[in-house]
């Protein structure tokens, strides 16, 4: 039978589809915080049934980037300071684990790759680009930990905060200083040095912490928000 057949089984599903481009949204910061996220609008917009707008919205919230309000339905959530300084010292935990386990098995190959990113990200001169650069530079390092919960975990984890980042490399003296820190862990991991290398990672994820916090607190004092 002479059929152009496709592989529907290799294909994303629609909520699939709809679930990446919100979130992408939301992490750009194109989509703002508290703003609601009618079901019907966004079937129109992907041309689909509102099946798989719902199971988009329900994975986003699981993930903590939505949450459902009475009267309202989904909305993009918001985080409170104490929540960012929380998914930080998380991720300060993790994250310099993750990269042990990866320096362990690194190839040339990644740690190649992660100087690609680490020069993109300090030559860039479009923002919109610095947070993907950024997050693909410490993804590079870690990916090869063999950790691939613990890898889902901290992807998670970055997406919850990754609007306030992108808008603190932009508003702050963030980028500098993270480009330097970026240098100094990749120089420990292509020397192999497991030690040095989680300890700056450690560092480096403290100290945007304690810049995005106060960024926030600055921010939000001015527009009368809630610090908490």
């Amino acid at each position: 039978m002479k059929v152009n057949a496709t592989d529907i089984g290799q294909m994303a599903s629609a909520s699939d589809v709809i679930f990446d481009a919100l979130r992408e949204a939301i992490a750009r910061g194109d989509v703002k915080e508290g703003q609601v996220l009618r079901q019907d609008h966004i079937a129109r917009m992907f041309n689909v049934s509102r099946i798989p707008v719902r199971e988009a919205l329900t994975r986003l919230e699981e993930q903590g980037l939505v949450s459902t309000q009475r009267y309202r339905g989904a909305v993009v959530a918001s985080l409170s300071i104490d929540e960012v300084r929380e998914i930080f010292e998380f991720r300060a935990l993790l994250e310099p684990e993750v990269l042990r386990h990866s320096i362990a098995r690194i190839s040339d190959e990644a740690l190649a790759e992660a100087a690609t990113y680490a020069e993109a990200f300090g030559t860039e001169h479009d923002s919109a680009k610095w947070g993907d650069l950024n997050r693909q530079f410490h993804y590079t390092l870690y990916r090869e930990a063999g950790r691939p919960y613990y890898l889902q975990t901290i992807s998670a984890a970055l997406d919850r905060v990754d609007r306030y980042l992108r808008a603190q490399l932009v508003l702050t003296d963030g980028m500098e200083r993270a480009r330097r820190e970026h240098e100094g862990i990749l120089r420990a991991c292509v020397a192999r040095d497991a030690d040095l290398a989680a300890e700056l990672t450690r560092a480096h994820i403290l100290g945007a912490s304690q810049s995005l916090v106060a960024f926030l607190e600055r921010t939000r004092k001015e527009n009368g928000e809630a610090l908490v």
